[in-house]
């Protein structure tokens, strides 16, 4: 077919398309606009140009003309210099250096305090409260310069041990206030008998604390007094018996066996095995022997074999051939040789160097690890930008505050204390804490009260502008945790061993959790993902994880724990971290359990801590044996940093920023229906699956579910059978059952759902999915306990909402289609047109070469409106054939 019996057409529809590949041809080799171009012609993110390090294997990304044209945005503070390097003009005069030349922290103007506040002499701004308090609050301890001699209220009690003064109100109530506990002597309360707190298989410490009864006489001081630990007989072991750090004894011969015999492990600390012949200095003869490496081809025998001088291998190289089949670096020894990697790869096979994926360490890089040839770079997530200082992932916005319980109040303060006031003051015994940053609302439990209280944080300091959410059938809330997304706050309660929930107002609540908790205390949600987890310091000690609506329950941590108390979680890296109070550490865990690490093993700054939270590239927590807040390196467990102390008693700590409650959906309100069309709470399900419910619906304790699965009823439903029409649609409706799904074949046009409900008071089953082919009636046994976690895509629209979002790949077929379907369409008139034209010509086809040398295949008789017409005839000469 020649190129002139195309169509105009299909040539005009060709061209944009082939301009149309040129240009996404061409924006590959030129780099698109969020690229850089490096000299060697490859890509690399534009942001990583002038951050300090070469990406561009010519180093043209880190170079003086290429730093020098970078612009900062209107948003964004110039560093100058030679690097030029762009920081938010938030991080400028923030008191930390995040320019390497320091221009941020240059000419910044002096902190003035608020008329409530008193300036340290170094600048930094604290409460008016706590001058004068015998406390050192100013670094420079110049809140506590000058100050008279200090004296109570009538209505206030003076603790004569730290001269605090204390409501009279607190005196003689069974809880002691004062460090020492003298407004509960009988000196002051008469002749009272004391009431022990704790439970039979717990000790009672003289500081109050209730303790594991086998924690008494272990060694190891867990009351914040110590008096645990006093009047114990010290045991002794016989001679030929080794004593373990805890005080057991266990036979000698189990020392440095390589296993643990002693509960602590101190029975295989220190032991070094003295017949090891390892390293790049020693050298293991075949006669056994070991020898150092620089008597190896000395032409001497110092191994009884003489395998250290064979003649062969001594005088040989054998790198200078073929490189030793190494693939990079080949070493040669004095006996044989070694290949070697460069940096960023390991050996495999011996031979061959494959490039190392340090983005296989979860701690790698604080944030996102970009895995490269050779090497890897860090990223950041949104909101937050590298510290070109640190290296570290700062965050972009708010300024970050703690927000910490100090027993009889709470209190606010900068992570660099140039800002530390109270913000709640005198409370009796504060020590859960949890907060909703976008309404600017802190929640809090008072233990001595037995309440949960919530207020404005504007307005927390006056009394009457707090709010009660929880009054009664409370005894201990150790910990809360606000889901800031569906507006519900759930809290721990270690007397009634109970995880309940409410809504933030306190109108409706619910117990979820009741089975298998011994003494749960602290509490963290992910309202994105529909999980909260906690930890239980009782027997035995675990760390378990669970829907928001109280299912799919399962513990994440039972081994290496002894006292779990405070949690958090890193809502980018989905990390959990928790302190141990008996294991003195500080460690972490994924959420499905996997990668678990110890951050840290501290037994003086982490003595007893109570709570833990995490921001940046830290963990902070609060430790009540020494009244003060620490810091440390989440990823590398060093640079601990006391933040804070001469506190009194410090539990619960949280951080203040807008990123740490990043935004979500609340499906509770999608659609404009009212709490979901549930009767009483809509709860967040957790997200197992792509095809999990977003919410279900549950009642109050003692009310059931009715079968449309929303409204409640005080008796439970009987066994009766519902048949709930479904809406058809074109494809067939994923319908999900509890026990099993019985097809049977029908013939009617619509899908009809029957539901026999069948009571049954043990753990849920798991839920089956079953996609119900054409013309089939679905008959589902369900159990309804007072909440099931059921998809109420066959049953209803507004129960459970579901995602019914097309797939990415729709997006691409709506381009590619058109142009397919302009293709064949295109083709198809290109063959009519050939058709036609082949139907009204008629050629004549010379078999002698003598014409087709003229006429190459054929001459065309075409048709016109005279008739047939034959083309011009042409003169052939017969002498060229010849000659």
């Amino acid at each position: 077919m020649r190129a002139s019996g195309f169509p105009a057409c299909l040539v005009v529809w060709a061209l944009p398309l082939s301009l149309l590949l040129a240009t996404m041809n061409s924006g590959v080799e030129g780099c698109n606009r969020n690229e850089f171009r490096c000299g060697d012609r490859t890509c690399i993110a534009r942001k990583w140009i002038c951050d300090g390090r070469a990406e561009c294997k010519d180093g043209s990304d880190e170079s003086l003309k290429t730093c020098q044209s970078v612009t900062c945005k209107t948003e964004e503070f110039s560093c100058g210099g030679r690097i030029n390097r762009c920081i938010p003009k938030s991080w400028k005069c923030d008191s930390q250096t995040d320019c390497e030349n320091g221009m941020d922290e240059k000419d910044c103007p002096p902190k003035t305090c608020a008329d409530d506040q008193f300036q340290c002499q170094n600048g930094k701004c604290i409460s008016l409260d706590f001058v004068c308090d015998e406390d050192h609050d100013c670094e420079d301890g110049s809140d506590e310069a000058s100050c008279p001699a200090p004296t109570c209220n009538p209505n206030f009690f003076r603790c004569n041990s730290t001269g605090i003064c204390i409501p009279r109100l607190w005196t003689c109530d069974g809880d002691p206030d004062c460090e020492n506990g003298e407004d509960e002597l009988p000196q002051q309360c008469g002749d009272r008998k004391p009431v022990n707190p704790c439970s039979p298989q717990e000790f009672h410490c003289r500081s109050g604390e209730c303790i594991h009864i086998k924690w008494r006489c272990d060694g190891s001081y867990d009351c914040k007094d110590k008096s645990d630990e006093e009047d114990c007989v010290k045991v002794t072991c016989r001679p030929d018996m080794f004593q373990c750090n805890d005080g057991t004894c266990i036979h000698g011969s189990l020392q440095c066996n390589k296993e643990h015999n002693c509960k602590d492990f101190s029975d295989e600390m220190g032991c070094v095995n003295v017949t090891k012949c390892e390293g790049p200095t020693k050298f293991k003869c075949r006669s056994g022997e070991c020898i150092s490496y620089d008597q190896v081809c000395n032409e001497k025998k110092d191994c009884n074999d003489w395998s250290d001088e064979p003649i062969k291998e001594c005088r040989e190289n054998e790198c200078l051939q073929n490189n030793g089949d190494c693939s990079h670096i080949c070493n040669d020894l004095k006996i044989g040789f070694e290949c070697l990697c460069p940096e960023g790869f390991h050996l495999v096979d011996q031979k061959r160097c494959e490039d190392i994926d340090e983005c296989e360490n979860p701690d790698t890089c604080s944030q996102i690890c970009v895995n490269l040839e050779g090497s890897y770079k860090c990223d950041c997530s949104n909101g937050y930008q590298i510290d070109p200082m640190t290296g570290a992932c700062k965050a972009i916005g708010t300024v970050p505050y703690l927000f910490f319980t100090n027993r009889h109040e709470v209190r606010k303060m900068t992570l660099d204390r140039s800002e530390y006031t109270s913000l709640i003051p005198r409370l009796k015994k504060v020590v859960a804490l949890d907060m909703e940053i976008a309404s600017n609302k802190i929640y809090w439990a008072d233990l001595s009260q037995k309440k949960i209280y919530s207020a404005l944080m504007d307005k927390a300091d006056n009394f009457s502008h707090h709010a009660t959410v929880i009054s009664s059938e409370i005894q201990a809330p150790d910990g809360i945790a606000v889901d800031w997304i569906h507006g519900n706050i759930y809290w721990t309660d270690s007397v009634f061993s109970t995880i309940s929930v409410a809504n933030t107002e306190g109108s409706k609540r619910k117990t979820l959790f009741k089975e298998g908790l011994a003494k749960p205390r602290a509490i963290v949600v992910d309202p994105a993902q529909g999980f909260m987890y906690w930890t239980d310091w009782g027997l035995p000690p675990k760390i378990e994880k669970g829907g928001l609506n109280g299912v799919d329950r399962y513990p994440l941590v039972k081994d290496g724990i002894e006292w779990p108390n405070g949690i958090t979680l890193d809502y980018l890296d989905h990390r959990l971290y928790w302190v141990d109070s008996k294991l003195h550490t500080i460690s972490c865990i994924d959420v499905n359990g996997g990668n678990r690490r110890t951050v840290i093993v501290d037994k003086e700054n982490l003595a007893h801590p109570f709570a833990i939270t995490i921001f940046e590239d830290r963990v902070f927590w609060t430790d009540v044996e020494n009244e003060a807040i620490f810091s440390v390196n989440r990823l590398t467990g060093s640079d601990v940093v006391k933040v804070a102390e001469d506190l009194m008693s410090p539990e619960d700590i949280v951080l203040y920023h807008n990123l740490r409650q990043p935004t979500g959906v609340n499906w509770c309100t999608v659609n404009s229906v009212h709490n979901g069309g549930c009767e009483y709470l809509c709860l967040p399900a957790p997200h197992i699956t792509p095809h999990s419910p977003k919410y279900t619906c549950t009642c109050s304790d003692g009310m059931h579910l009715a079968l449309d699965m929303r409204s409640c009823t005080k008796d439970p439903p009987s066994n009766s059978t519902v048949t709930v029409p479904t809406k058809t649609s074109t494809k067939p409706a994923r319908t999900t059952t509890l026990q099993h799904i019985i097809p049977k074949t029908t013939t009617t046009t619509t899908t009809t759902t029957t539901v026999t409900s069948r009571m049954n008071n043990t753990h849920m089953p798991p839920s089956t999915s079953v996609v119900p082919r054409k013309h089939t009636k679905v008959v589902a046994v369900l159990t309804t306990p007072g909440m099931v976690t059921l998809s109420q895509q066959a049953l209803n629209g507004i129960a459970a909402e579901t995602n019914s979002e097309k797939a990415s790949g729709h997006t691409a077929l709506s381009i590619v289609l058109p142009l397919v379907v302009v293709c064949l369409i295109t083709f198809g008139a290109f063959l009519l047109w050939r058709n036609w034209q082949l139907k009204n010509t008629n050629s004549i086809n010379f078999d002698n070469p003598v014409y087709q040398k003229t006429t190459e295949d054929e001459i065309h008789i075409c048709r016109n409106q005279d008739g047939y017409t034959y083309p011009s005839r042409q003169t052939v000469s017969l002498e060229d054939d010849v000659a």
